[in-house]
């Protein structure tokens, strides 16, 4: 493969990547939000 092509490669690699950090971000976000509600529900029978 030419020097273009590898960068290109690379490009869309990095790009995949970070679609997946932002993917698992936003998974773990609303978990904490779903937890963050319930203790809030728990703490509002007292």
């Amino acid at each position: 493969m030419e020097s273009t092509q590898w960068l290109l490669v690379a490009n869309a690699a990095v790009w995949l990547g970070i679609g997946a950090y932002l993917f698992l971000m936003a998974r773990a976000q609303q978990n904490l939000d779903r937890r963050i509600r319930h203790m809030e529900m728990l703490g509002d029978d007292k």
